[in-house]
């Protein structure tokens, strides 16, 4: 259920973030509890959508055999997995630094309150995107103990990038979603629509990827990371077509995995270079 491979989405911009945040001057301590940390929110987080969204899984012929939809796993059995890691959570904060430790119980209301969203608005693909993009701002409050605006440029990039290939995901689930009365931006704008919101989402993901270089300084070989991103990105959209979502979870899973990585890769070349 919990699928820890997709860990890969939002560690590498939260180690992003805390590199960037002192030029490279990371601890030992410092990279053990933002890892901790970014685990422990994603693991809450993630079995909290699965509880929250149970009996929606449960209708939809595409989710049905899940393990939590299919019976195999209970929800007493996961709630017991969610506040574990909310604690997890709070002492990785604390072991960090007093700013993030006041800001932890901001991070599980987001964290906690995004799965409601599709409930009542379509912005919800882009409001999973910001609890993700949190991810880079507290590494970097981790590493100052400082509040700085610099690192909601990176916050936004990884924002608008979740948001896109989610929306793209979604279409999947047009039909059910309109009969169920859920919001999303493939329910309100159709397949076509939803795609081209994908593509605007990944453009400003490049466009703030770019600021952060020009704003803290970084030269070619995050220029080079940031094409490349791109080029993998452009990609997906290559291949997800309207009319065509054959190759939909290739794009969404397998390739978006890779961007944070490919990313963090070239930022740390450009910082000890």
């Amino acid at each position: 259920m919990l699928d820890f491979g997709h860990t890969l989405f939002g560690l590498p911009f939260a180690y992003l973030g805390a590199f960037l945040a002192q030029n490279g001057m990371v601890t030992l301590h410092q990279f053990i509890w933002i890892t901790v940390a970014m685990i422990a929110a994603r693991t809450a987080a993630l079995s909290l959508n699965r509880i929250i969204d149970l009996p929606y899984d449960e209708a939809n012929p595409r989710t049905a055999g899940w393990v939590m939809p299919s019976g195999r796993l209970k929800p007493g059995r996961v709630w017991i997995g969610v506040f574990f890691f909310l604690a997890l959570l709070f002492m990785a904060a604390a072991q960090l630094n007093p700013l993030c430790l006041k800001l932890s119980p901001l991070a599980v209301v987001v964290l906690w309150g995004y799965s409601y969203t599709k409930r009542f608005t379509w912005w919800c693909h882009l409001l999973l995107g910001m609890a993700i993009g949190i991810g880079p701002i507290g590494a970097w409050f981790a590493v100052t103990g400082t509040f700085d605006w610099q690192p909601f440029l990176i916050g936004a990039a990884v924002a608008f990038w979740i948001a896109g290939f989610d929306t793209m995901y979604a279409c999947q689930d047009i039909e059910f979603d309109r009969q169920m009365g859920l919001y999303s931006i493939p329910a309100r704008f159709g397949e076509k629509g939803a795609l081209i919101f994908s593509e605007l989402f990944h453009f400003l993901t490049v466009i703030f990827l770019i600021l952060t270089g020009l704003v803290l300084g970084l030269g070619s070989w995050y220029y080079g990371g940031v094409a490349l991103a791109a080029a993998v990105l452009i990609y997906q959209h290559i291949i997800v077509r309207p009319g065509d979502l054959s190759r939909v979870n290739q794009a969404s899973f397998k390739f978006n995995r890779y961007v944070g990585l490919v990313i963090l890769a070239a930022t740390l070349m450009d910082i000890y270079n």
